[in-house]
Protein backbone atom coordinates (compact mmCIF):
# COMPACT_ATOMS: atom_id res chain seq x y z
CA UNK A 1 0.00 0.00 0.00
CA UNK A 2 1.35 3.19 -1.01
CA UNK A 3 1.62 6.38 1.19
CA UNK A 4 -0.37 9.15 0.80
CA UNK A 5 1.10 12.42 0.08
CA UNK A 6 -0.01 15.74 -0.74
CA UNK A 7 2.11 17.12 -3.37
CA UNK A 8 -0.90 18.54 -4.95
CA UNK A 9 -1.99 22.31 -3.73
CA UNK A 10 -5.54 20.55 -4.88
CA UNK A 11 -5.44 17.78 -2.71
CA UNK A 12 -6.87 17.99 0.60
CA UNK A 13 -6.15 15.97 3.50
CA UNK A 14 -9.09 14.45 5.55
CA UNK A 15 -10.09 17.08 8.04
CA UNK A 16 -8.58 15.76 10.84
CA UNK A 17 -5.49 16.34 9.45
CA UNK A 18 -6.06 19.82 8.05
CA UNK A 19 -7.99 21.59 10.46
CA UNK A 20 -4.62 21.35 13.18
CA UNK A 21 -2.38 21.61 9.75
CA UNK A 22 -4.55 25.44 9.61
CA UNK A 23 -4.06 26.50 13.10
CA UNK A 24 -0.32 25.50 13.32
CA UNK A 25 0.26 27.85 10.15
CA UNK A 26 -1.81 30.64 12.23
CA UNK A 27 0.46 29.80 15.31
CA UNK A 28 3.52 30.56 13.79
CA UNK A 29 2.73 33.71 12.17
CA UNK A 30 0.32 35.63 14.53
CA UNK A 31 2.69 37.31 16.89
CA UNK A 32 4.24 38.97 13.68
CA UNK A 33 0.76 39.68 12.41
CA UNK A 34 -0.27 41.59 14.64
CA UNK A 35 2.42 43.32 15.90
CA UNK A 36 2.98 46.04 13.52
CA UNK A 37 0.17 47.79 14.04
CA UNK A 38 0.73 48.04 17.30
CA UNK A 39 3.89 50.10 16.84
CA UNK A 40 2.58 51.92 14.25
CA UNK A 41 -0.41 52.58 15.86
CA UNK A 42 1.93 53.64 19.02
CA UNK A 43 3.90 55.97 16.95
CA UNK A 44 0.78 57.97 15.63
CA UNK A 45 -0.35 58.50 19.36
CA UNK A 46 -2.79 55.62 19.80
CA UNK A 47 -3.29 55.03 23.02
CA UNK A 48 -2.61 51.36 24.28
CA UNK A 49 -5.87 49.53 24.65
CA UNK A 50 -7.91 52.36 23.32
CA UNK A 51 -10.56 51.35 20.87
CA UNK A 52 -8.16 52.94 17.71
CA UNK A 53 -5.69 50.31 18.80
CA UNK A 54 -7.81 47.59 19.26
CA UNK A 55 -9.65 48.37 15.67
CA UNK A 56 -6.11 48.10 13.86
CA UNK A 57 -5.45 44.71 15.46
CA UNK A 58 -8.64 43.56 14.35
CA UNK A 59 -8.03 44.76 10.58
CA UNK A 60 -4.38 43.02 10.93
CA UNK A 61 -6.36 39.93 11.48
CA UNK A 62 -9.19 40.50 9.43
CA UNK A 63 -6.97 41.03 6.18
CA UNK A 64 -4.53 38.57 6.69
CA UNK A 65 -6.96 36.24 6.39
CA UNK A 66 -8.49 37.93 3.17
CA UNK A 67 -5.44 38.23 1.65
CA UNK A 68 -4.65 34.68 2.36
CA UNK A 69 -8.09 33.80 0.61
CA UNK A 70 -6.86 35.94 -2.53
CA UNK A 71 -3.65 33.82 -2.74
CA UNK A 72 -5.28 30.22 -2.29
CA UNK A 73 -8.58 30.33 -3.63
CA UNK A 74 -8.01 33.40 -5.99
CA UNK A 75 -10.14 35.36 -8.48
CA UNK A 76 -8.93 34.67 -12.19
CA UNK A 77 -5.78 36.14 -12.46
CA UNK A 78 -5.28 36.90 -8.98
CA UNK A 79 -3.81 34.30 -6.44
CA UNK A 80 -0.84 31.64 -6.68
CA UNK A 81 -3.31 29.04 -5.63
CA UNK A 82 -0.59 27.57 -3.64
CA UNK A 83 -0.13 27.10 -0.06
CA UNK A 84 0.96 30.99 1.18
CA UNK A 85 -0.23 32.87 4.36
CA UNK A 86 -0.67 36.46 3.92
CA UNK A 87 -0.03 38.72 6.74
CA UNK A 88 0.91 42.70 8.09
CA UNK A 89 4.65 42.94 6.63
CA UNK A 90 7.16 44.33 9.02
CA UNK A 91 9.12 45.65 5.91
CA UNK A 92 6.89 48.53 6.38
CA UNK A 93 7.03 49.60 10.07
CA UNK A 94 9.81 52.24 9.61
CA UNK A 95 8.68 53.76 6.75
CA UNK A 96 4.50 53.88 8.09
CA UNK A 97 5.77 54.59 12.09
CA UNK A 98 7.50 57.93 10.47
CA UNK A 99 4.67 58.95 8.29
CA UNK A 100 1.83 58.13 10.75
CA UNK A 101 4.16 60.14 13.51
CA UNK A 102 4.83 62.77 11.32
CA UNK A 103 1.57 63.47 9.31
CA UNK A 104 -1.11 60.56 10.94
CA UNK A 105 -2.58 57.45 9.86
CA UNK A 106 -4.68 58.96 7.11
CA UNK A 107 -1.94 59.81 4.97
CA UNK A 108 -0.32 56.50 6.05
CA UNK A 109 -3.26 54.45 4.91
CA UNK A 110 -3.78 56.49 1.90
CA UNK A 111 -0.15 55.66 1.31
CA UNK A 112 -0.66 51.77 1.55
CA UNK A 113 -3.88 51.89 -0.65
CA UNK A 114 -2.09 53.64 -3.74
CA UNK A 115 0.90 51.45 -2.88
CA UNK A 116 -0.89 48.20 -3.21
CA UNK A 117 -2.92 49.83 -6.18
CA UNK A 118 1.08 50.34 -7.56
CA UNK A 119 2.19 46.59 -6.24
CA UNK A 120 -0.87 45.04 -7.91
CA UNK A 121 0.27 46.17 -10.99
CA UNK A 122 4.09 44.88 -10.89
CA UNK A 123 2.28 41.54 -10.68
CA UNK A 124 2.35 42.02 -15.07
CA UNK A 125 6.20 43.01 -14.88
CA UNK A 126 7.19 41.12 -11.87
CA UNK A 127 9.93 38.98 -13.78
CA UNK A 128 11.26 41.77 -15.78
CA UNK A 129 12.03 43.73 -12.87
CA UNK A 130 13.91 40.67 -10.93
CA UNK A 131 16.81 41.60 -11.95
CA UNK A 132 17.27 44.90 -10.16
CA UNK A 133 16.91 43.09 -7.00
CA UNK A 134 19.77 40.47 -6.72
CA UNK A 135 20.61 39.08 -3.01
CA UNK A 136 22.92 41.67 -2.85
CA UNK A 137 20.03 44.74 -3.28
CA UNK A 138 17.65 42.50 -0.81
CA UNK A 139 19.11 40.90 1.61
CA UNK A 140 20.70 44.65 2.24
CA UNK A 141 16.95 45.99 2.47
CA UNK A 142 15.82 43.07 4.95
CA UNK A 143 18.76 44.13 7.15
CA UNK A 144 17.75 47.83 7.38
CA UNK A 145 14.46 47.15 8.15
CA UNK A 146 16.04 44.48 11.20
CA UNK A 147 18.68 47.04 12.27
CA UNK A 148 16.17 50.16 12.06
CA UNK A 149 13.49 48.48 14.16
CA UNK A 150 16.40 46.75 16.91
CA UNK A 151 16.29 50.12 18.77
CA UNK A 152 11.97 50.05 19.62
CA UNK A 153 12.55 46.64 20.34
CA UNK A 154 15.20 47.80 23.97
CA UNK A 155 12.55 50.78 23.98
CA UNK A 156 9.73 48.29 24.28
CA UNK A 157 11.26 45.99 26.62
CA UNK A 158 12.43 48.58 28.60
CA UNK A 159 8.79 49.71 29.18
CA UNK A 160 8.33 52.72 26.67
CA UNK A 161 9.09 53.96 23.25
CA UNK A 162 10.05 57.26 21.36
CA UNK A 163 6.54 58.59 21.20
CA UNK A 164 6.46 57.67 24.95
CA UNK A 165 7.72 58.85 28.01
CA UNK A 166 10.81 57.28 28.42
CA UNK A 167 12.54 59.37 30.97
CA UNK A 168 9.71 58.36 33.59
CA UNK A 169 10.92 56.39 36.91
CA UNK A 170 9.89 52.93 35.40
CA UNK A 171 11.48 53.73 32.43
CA UNK A 172 14.53 50.45 32.77
CA UNK A 173 13.15 48.98 36.02
CA UNK A 174 13.84 45.43 36.39
CA UNK A 175 9.75 44.83 36.57
CA UNK A 176 9.64 45.57 32.87
CA UNK A 177 12.86 43.61 32.27
CA UNK A 178 11.80 40.38 34.14
CA UNK A 179 8.44 40.83 31.93
CA UNK A 180 10.42 41.04 28.69
CA UNK A 181 13.33 38.45 29.31
CA UNK A 182 10.66 35.98 30.16
CA UNK A 183 8.96 36.28 27.00
CA UNK A 184 13.09 36.02 25.36
CA UNK A 185 13.94 32.63 27.19
CA UNK A 186 10.31 31.19 26.68
CA UNK A 187 10.53 31.48 23.27
CA UNK A 188 13.81 30.43 22.65
CA UNK A 189 13.44 27.40 24.90
CA UNK A 190 10.25 26.39 23.12
CA UNK A 191 11.93 26.87 19.73
CA UNK A 192 14.89 24.88 20.22
CA UNK A 193 13.73 22.57 23.16
CA UNK A 194 10.77 21.41 21.32
CA UNK A 195 9.60 19.99 18.05
CA UNK A 196 6.26 20.44 15.92
CA UNK A 197 3.37 22.99 16.83
CA UNK A 198 5.19 24.06 20.48
CA UNK A 199 8.16 25.18 18.38
CA UNK A 200 6.24 26.68 15.41
CA UNK A 201 4.24 28.83 18.75
CA UNK A 202 7.26 29.60 20.36
CA UNK A 203 6.93 33.67 19.96
CA UNK A 204 3.17 33.27 20.33
CA UNK A 205 3.65 31.49 23.40
CA UNK A 206 6.01 33.34 24.90
CA UNK A 207 4.24 36.81 24.67
CA UNK A 208 1.53 34.12 26.76
CA UNK A 209 4.23 33.72 29.42
CA UNK A 210 4.92 37.08 29.30
CA UNK A 211 1.39 38.61 29.57
CA UNK A 212 0.13 36.06 32.68
CA UNK A 213 3.40 37.30 34.03
CA UNK A 214 2.18 41.17 33.39
CA UNK A 215 -1.41 40.08 34.48
CA UNK A 216 -0.02 38.74 37.92
CA UNK A 217 2.36 41.75 38.37
CA UNK A 218 -0.45 44.40 37.99
CA UNK A 219 0.79 45.95 34.99
CA UNK A 220 -2.30 44.41 32.73
CA UNK A 221 -5.56 46.89 32.55
CA UNK A 222 -8.30 44.87 31.81
CA UNK A 223 -11.00 47.49 31.30
CA UNK A 224 -10.53 47.74 27.54
CA UNK A 225 -11.12 43.98 27.45
CA UNK A 226 -14.38 44.47 29.37
CA UNK A 227 -15.40 46.86 27.29
CA UNK A 228 -15.17 45.49 23.89
CA UNK A 229 -17.90 44.03 21.75
CA UNK A 230 -18.19 40.58 20.32
CA UNK A 231 -18.97 41.59 17.17
CA UNK A 232 -18.27 44.85 14.66
CA UNK A 233 -18.51 46.26 11.39
CA UNK A 234 -15.84 47.05 9.81
CA UNK A 235 -15.08 50.94 8.51
CA UNK A 236 -13.73 51.95 5.16
CA UNK A 237 -11.58 55.06 5.49
CA UNK A 238 -11.39 55.24 9.55
CA UNK A 239 -9.14 57.84 9.03
CA UNK A 240 -10.37 59.68 6.03
CA UNK A 241 -8.17 60.12 2.49
CA UNK A 242 -5.15 62.41 2.71
CA UNK A 243 -2.59 62.25 -0.12
CA UNK A 244 1.60 62.95 0.45
CA UNK A 245 3.17 62.32 -2.39
CA UNK A 246 6.86 61.88 -0.25
CA UNK A 247 4.40 58.68 1.64
CA UNK A 248 3.34 57.45 -1.21
CA UNK A 249 6.52 57.04 -2.71
CA UNK A 250 8.15 55.94 0.32
CA UNK A 251 5.21 52.96 0.93
CA UNK A 252 5.45 51.91 -3.42
CA UNK A 253 9.65 51.61 -2.95
CA UNK A 254 8.86 49.05 -0.22
CA UNK A 255 5.81 47.31 -2.13
CA UNK A 256 9.05 46.84 -4.99
CA UNK A 257 10.99 45.01 -2.21
CA UNK A 258 7.75 43.24 -0.81
CA UNK A 259 6.90 41.82 -4.53
CA UNK A 260 10.50 40.94 -4.85
CA UNK A 261 10.07 38.64 -1.58
CA UNK A 262 6.33 36.72 -2.43
CA UNK A 263 8.39 36.05 -5.61
CA UNK A 264 10.89 34.38 -3.71
CA UNK A 265 8.27 32.90 -0.92
CA UNK A 266 6.08 31.45 -4.16
CA UNK A 267 9.39 29.68 -5.47
CA UNK A 268 10.34 28.25 -2.44
CA UNK A 269 6.94 27.14 -1.21
CA UNK A 270 6.49 25.24 -4.88
CA UNK A 271 10.18 23.50 -4.20
CA UNK A 272 9.48 23.09 -0.65
CA UNK A 273 6.37 20.92 -1.29
CA UNK A 274 5.79 19.86 -4.45
CA UNK A 275 9.59 20.03 -5.59
CA UNK A 276 9.28 22.39 -8.97
CA UNK A 277 9.51 25.62 -10.16
CA UNK A 278 6.86 27.76 -9.26
CA UNK A 279 5.29 28.55 -13.07
CA UNK A 280 5.01 32.31 -14.46
CA UNK A 281 1.48 32.15 -13.71
CA UNK A 282 1.98 31.38 -10.01
CA UNK A 283 4.63 33.95 -9.45
CA UNK A 284 2.25 37.04 -11.06
CA UNK A 285 -0.79 35.43 -9.40
CA UNK A 286 0.79 35.53 -5.51
CA UNK A 287 2.12 38.93 -6.69
CA UNK A 288 -1.27 40.35 -7.51
CA UNK A 289 -2.95 38.76 -4.25
CA UNK A 290 -0.06 40.68 -2.26
CA UNK A 291 -1.38 43.81 -4.01
CA UNK A 292 -4.38 43.38 -4.08
CA UNK A 293 -4.71 42.34 -0.21
CA UNK A 294 -2.45 45.49 0.28
CA UNK A 295 -5.18 48.01 -1.32
CA UNK A 296 -8.12 46.32 0.37
CA UNK A 297 -6.98 46.18 3.94
CA UNK A 298 -5.32 50.05 3.76
CA UNK A 299 -9.17 51.00 2.30
CA UNK A 300 -10.47 49.76 6.03
CA UNK A 301 -7.53 50.73 8.04
CA UNK A 302 -5.16 47.54 8.00
CA UNK A 303 -1.42 47.82 6.80
CA UNK A 304 -0.13 46.28 3.84
CA UNK A 305 0.57 42.56 3.72
CA UNK A 306 3.01 40.27 2.17
CA UNK A 307 3.64 36.20 2.24
CA UNK A 308 4.76 35.23 5.47
CA UNK A 309 8.27 32.81 4.90
CA UNK A 310 7.73 31.01 8.58
CA UNK A 311 4.90 29.35 6.61
CA UNK A 312 7.13 28.11 4.06
CA UNK A 313 9.14 26.51 6.60
CA UNK A 314 5.75 24.50 7.76
CA UNK A 315 5.21 23.28 4.25
CA UNK A 316 8.71 22.05 3.64
CA UNK A 317 8.49 20.75 7.60
CA UNK A 318 5.06 18.98 6.95
CA UNK A 319 5.32 17.88 3.23
CA UNK A 320 1.52 19.23 2.42
CA UNK A 321 1.04 21.56 0.33
CA UNK A 322 -2.59 21.39 -0.30
CA UNK A 323 -3.66 25.24 -0.57
CA UNK A 324 -6.87 23.91 1.11
CA UNK A 325 -5.24 23.78 4.67
CA UNK A 326 -4.06 27.55 4.34
CA UNK A 327 -7.43 28.64 3.40
CA UNK A 328 -8.38 27.32 6.61
CA UNK A 329 -5.72 29.48 8.66
CA UNK A 330 -7.19 32.30 6.33
CA UNK A 331 -10.43 31.55 7.57
CA UNK A 332 -9.45 31.53 11.23
CA UNK A 333 -7.73 34.62 11.18
CA UNK A 334 -11.16 36.27 9.63
CA UNK A 335 -13.35 35.16 12.46
CA UNK A 336 -10.52 36.52 15.06
CA UNK A 337 -10.56 39.73 13.60
CA UNK A 338 -14.26 40.26 13.31
CA UNK A 339 -14.26 40.16 16.99
CA UNK A 340 -13.09 43.01 19.23
CA UNK A 341 -12.67 41.01 22.25
CA UNK A 342 -9.88 39.41 20.97
CA UNK A 343 -8.13 42.56 19.73
CA UNK A 344 -8.47 43.81 22.70
CA UNK A 345 -6.96 41.40 24.43
CA UNK A 346 -3.82 42.36 22.13
CA UNK A 347 -3.61 45.82 22.77
CA UNK A 348 -3.86 45.79 26.46
CA UNK A 349 -0.19 44.01 26.11
CA UNK A 350 2.03 46.11 28.22
CA UNK A 351 5.16 47.45 26.64
CA UNK A 352 7.92 45.26 27.99
CA UNK A 353 5.93 41.52 26.74
CA UNK A 354 5.55 43.09 23.15
CA UNK A 355 9.10 43.94 23.66
CA UNK A 356 10.47 40.79 24.39
CA UNK A 357 8.59 39.29 21.67
CA UNK A 358 9.77 41.94 19.58
CA UNK A 359 13.43 41.33 20.28
CA UNK A 360 13.75 37.85 19.01
CA UNK A 361 11.29 38.77 15.71
CA UNK A 362 14.00 42.09 15.02
CA UNK A 363 16.75 40.31 15.45
CA UNK A 364 15.38 37.33 13.00
CA UNK A 365 14.80 40.04 10.55
CA UNK A 366 18.34 41.10 10.53
CA UNK A 367 19.59 37.84 10.72
CA UNK A 368 17.53 37.13 7.27
CA UNK A 369 18.83 39.26 5.72
CA UNK A 370 22.50 38.55 6.52
CA UNK A 371 21.33 34.84 5.26
CA UNK A 372 20.19 36.49 1.98
CA UNK A 373 23.82 37.92 1.68
CA UNK A 374 25.45 35.31 2.34
CA UNK A 375 24.69 33.89 -1.39
CA UNK A 376 26.67 36.71 -2.18
CA UNK A 377 30.98 36.61 -2.46
CA UNK A 378 31.72 39.95 -0.03
CA UNK A 379 34.46 40.76 -2.53
CA UNK A 380 35.91 44.85 -1.94
CA UNK A 381 33.36 45.81 -4.78
CA UNK A 382 29.79 44.15 -2.43
CA UNK A 383 31.38 45.14 0.70
CA UNK A 384 31.42 49.08 -0.73
CA UNK A 385 27.75 48.31 -1.44
CA UNK A 386 26.79 47.20 2.15
CA UNK A 387 28.86 50.29 4.58
CA UNK A 388 27.32 53.29 1.94
CA UNK A 389 23.82 51.86 1.35
CA UNK A 390 23.92 51.13 5.41
CA UNK A 391 25.47 54.14 6.40
CA UNK A 392 23.22 56.48 4.42
CA UNK A 393 19.97 54.39 4.90
CA UNK A 394 20.51 54.15 8.97
CA UNK A 395 22.23 57.19 9.34
CA UNK A 396 20.21 59.44 7.93
CA UNK A 397 17.05 57.78 10.19
CA UNK A 398 19.25 58.51 13.03
CA UNK A 399 19.83 62.01 12.29
CA UNK A 400 16.81 63.17 10.98
CA UNK A 401 17.96 67.11 11.15
CA UNK A 402 20.64 66.16 8.85
CA UNK A 403 18.26 66.41 6.16
CA UNK A 404 16.04 69.18 7.65
CA UNK A 405 16.21 71.79 4.80
CA UNK A 406 14.98 69.17 1.86
CA UNK A 407 11.80 69.73 0.45
CA UNK A 408 8.94 67.41 2.60
CA UNK A 409 8.94 64.63 -0.46
CA UNK A 410 12.86 64.23 0.10
CA UNK A 411 12.44 64.26 3.83
CA UNK A 412 10.13 61.84 4.16
CA UNK A 413 12.53 59.66 1.74
CA UNK A 414 15.55 60.31 3.37
CA UNK A 415 15.00 59.73 6.64
CA UNK A 416 12.49 56.35 6.10
CA UNK A 417 16.12 53.85 6.51
CA UNK A 418 14.45 51.58 3.75
CA UNK A 419 14.16 53.67 0.88
CA UNK A 420 17.89 55.39 0.99
CA UNK A 421 19.43 51.72 1.56
CA UNK A 422 17.28 50.48 -1.29
CA UNK A 423 17.68 53.13 -3.69
CA UNK A 424 21.89 53.59 -2.87
CA UNK A 425 22.01 49.61 -3.22
CA UNK A 426 20.29 49.65 -6.53
CA UNK A 427 22.07 52.13 -8.02
CA UNK A 428 25.81 51.13 -6.77
CA UNK A 429 24.78 47.66 -8.16
CA UNK A 430 24.32 48.99 -11.02
CA UNK A 431 27.34 51.39 -11.56
CA UNK A 432 30.03 49.93 -9.81
CA UNK A 433 32.01 47.12 -12.05
CA UNK A 434 32.15 44.16 -10.60
CA UNK A 435 35.80 42.86 -10.00
CA UNK A 436 37.69 40.50 -12.13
Amino acid sequence: MTETTYSDPNVTPPLGQAIPLGFQHVLAMFASNVTPSIIVGGAAGLAFGSDDLVYLVQMAMLFAGVATLFQTVGIGPVGARLPIMQGTSFAFVGVLAGVAATMGMGVALTACIIGGVIHFCLGAVIQKLRWLFPPLVTGLVILSIGLYLMPTAIKYAAGGAAQFQMEAESFGSLKHWSVALTVVIVSLALKFFTKGPLSNAAILLGLIAGYILAAIMGMVNFGAVGNAAWFSMIKPLPYGFEFNLGAVIAVTLVCVVSAIETVGDASATAKAGAGREATDAEIAGATYADGLGTAVAGVFGGLPNTSFSQNVGIVGMTGVMSRHVVTIGGLVLIVCGLIPKIGAVIASMPLPVLGGGVIVMFGMVASAGLNVLSEEKLDRRNMIIIAVSLTFGLGLNLVPTAVQYMPDILRVLATSAVAPTALIAIVLNLVLPKEM
